[in-house]
């Protein structure tokens, strides 16, 4: 049993990452990246809001009517997200007017309601809420990665702490404006996607066209 919660704790950071993999949740990866407090902030917030959605899905599951099974799950969510929400206008106000409209998103993102959707309707409540968090662990690592990089590379800094000398300081790193810009986020998925898959080839989809073979000459 351990050995099996454990699986379906750790299968989401690569081997079934819900953005690299599911391509699932990309949104929140282009728009709150561009430094790595915000995305830190995003994963934990959006990290907090599956786990316990999950697990209050999985406790009255056996209650919830199939033909409204969606409406209380975005509710279930909805109102997670409203608490979160406001937690962070209370304490972390300059984070949450840099995140905007994108915290209230969380209710309506496809990790979220897939997590409760697929898993955790059908089953318990500890397996429900260890899926949920090892796919927020997923998700999490993503927006790090790609908000340090751009964080690094756009301003020189990390967490609003100077870590390259820019030019503007006296120093010689040159900030690359575009890394601010969203373009540069789909470039980082992007590679991210590609550099996961190339060393897990099992990973790429089967391809929907196979050319024929190119007749030999003279036939």
């Amino acid at each position: 049993m351990a050995a099996r919660l454990w699986q379906v704790l750790t299968d989401p950071l690569v081997r079934q990452n819900p953005v690299t993999l599911q391509i699932l949740g990309i949104c929140s990866a282009l728009a709150v990246t561009t430094a790595l407090d915000t995305a830190l902030t995003m994963a934990v917030s959006l990290t907090v809001v599956v786990v316990l959605a999950a697990g209050i899905v999985s406790a009255i599951r056996r209650f919830i009517p199939s033909t409204i099974r969606l409406i209380v799950q975005i509710i279930v969510v909805a109102s997670l997200v409203i608490v979160i929400d406001q937690v962070l206008q209370a304490y972390f106000f300059e984070i949450s007017k840099r995140l905007s409209v994108f915290v209230s998103l969380i209710t309506t993102n496809c990790l979220v309601l897939g997590r409760t959707e697929s898993f955790a309707r059908n089953n318990p409540p500890l397996p429900s809420m260890i899926d949920a968090l090892g796919n927020g662990l997923g998700y999490s690592l993503v927006l790090i990665v790609i908000g340090a990089t751009r964080e690094l590379f756009g301003a020189g800094s990390l967490m609003g702490v100077q870590i390259l000398p820019t030019v503007d300081q006296g120093g010689w790193f040159t900030p690359l404006g575009l890394m601010l810009l969203a373009p540069s986020a789909f470039f980082l998925l992007g590679g991210l996607v590609w550099a996961i898959r190339s060393a897990r080839p099992e990973q790429a989809e089967a391809a929907e066209h196979v050319a024929p073979a190119v007749a030999e000459a003279g036939r």
